[in-house]
């Protein structure tokens, strides 16, 4: 897909945001949403009943490339508590707000208390298209990253904040850390890309989206189907049509090309990050080296934790069996 018909894109996109924008504000108006001033959390079921959420876009651009910042918050909820997020290497920042029952780990944390913000890596989802698609690496994604916890603090007032990586965003936010950690409070690594996953030569500067790919990922069941009793149909169906409809038929390969290499090869400096990091991961992840992960606490600093689920594969986050366990123990280490 590259770079054909990207104009057209643009004008599509920002006729969604003002037609979202227009609706937003019209439900603000009609008084869709009621403060949270209780001081206790607030349950899934009320935040969607009674609450809300808000949600606003932040405009932002590096490098001559618009990059999709927004945030979303618990209606009537002001907190000083900021937390980033941080996509993986072929789909974007969509995949953490699966909006079904409480598998939403955006809307947990709101009504964690959180402002929850999500950033699309150049080239990503719904940031600007790249003509090159090698451009975004590692690298460039850690200096996208930067990018946005500098506007964050811009808008805040927060001088540093919370950031979480999944996937290849380990890597991203591993640079990130190390490079800059006046901006970072605490780091989460979870499903950490600590080495590479086995040499494959990346020849193409894109890569080819399908909805089998963007399902590849869930638990099988002994006849290859994914397994309902790990991963909700309804869950999948979610996850694979945001792929598609954000990241449509391709999305950038630097960052695939800095993973396929041999598993000898260390991506992430963890002696370098100086911040309390939880690391946390499924036991059946097919993508990490646990004999890296498991001696992760040799090289992290004082307050760090690590977190194995048992059962659990990469996307632990949204597996019936595991995803409230995930949030819980994510959750416990921010309060900690």
């Amino acid at each position: 897909m590259n770079m054909k018909n990207g104009n057209r894109k643009k004008m599509i996109r920002r006729s969604i945001c003002l037609l979202i924008c227009i609706l937003f504000s019209f439900c603000i108006f009609a008084g869709c949403g009621s403060e949270n001033n209780t001081g206790r959390n607030v349950t899934a079921e009320e935040a969607d009943d009674k609450t809300g959420y808000s949600c606003f876009d932040v405009p932002l651009e590096r490098n001559g490339i618009g990059l999709h910042l927004d945030c979303i918050t618990l209606n009537g909820t002001k907190t000083d508590k900021n937390i980033l997020l941080i996509h993986g290497v072929t789909y974007s920042s969509h995949e953490f707000d699966i909006d079904y029952k409480d598998y939403s780990l955006v809307r947990r944390l709101a009504r964690e208390g959180y402002a929850v913000w999500r950033l699309d890596i150049a080239g990503f989802g719904q940031s600007d298209e790249v003509s090159d698609g090698f451009l975004p690496d590692s690298d460039y994604a850690a200096e996208d990253i930067n990018a946005a916890v500098e506007k964050i603090a811009e808008e805040t007032g927060q001088e540093s904040i919370d950031v979480l990586g999944w996937s290849w965003g380990t890597v991203t936010t591993g640079r990130f850390a190390a490079k800059y950690p006046e901006h970072l409070n605490r780091l989460i690594l979870y499903a950490p890309i600590l080495s590479g996953i086995g040499e494959y030569e990346v020849t193409e500067p894109f890569h080819h989206n399908t909805w089998e790919h963007a399902a590849d990922d869930f638990q099988k069941d002994g006849n290859g189907a994914i397994d309902p009793s790990i991963a909700d149909p309804v869950v999948v169906e979610m996850f694979c049509s945001g792929c598609w409809h954000y990241d449509r038929e391709s999305s950038p390969n630097g960052g695939r090309r800095d993973i396929c290499v041999s598993e000898k090869e260390r991506l992430i400096d963890l002696s370098a990050i100086t911040v309390p990091t939880l690391v946390i991961c499924g036991d059946n992840d097919p993508y990490l080296d646990y004999e890296l992960v498991d001696s992760v606490l040799d090289h992290l600093p004082e307050g760090s934790v690590y977190e194995k689920i048992s059962g659990a594969s990469h996307v632990a986050y949204i597996e019936a069996p595991y995803y409230q366990d995930f949030q819980n123990r994510l959750v416990k280490f921010l309060n900690d």
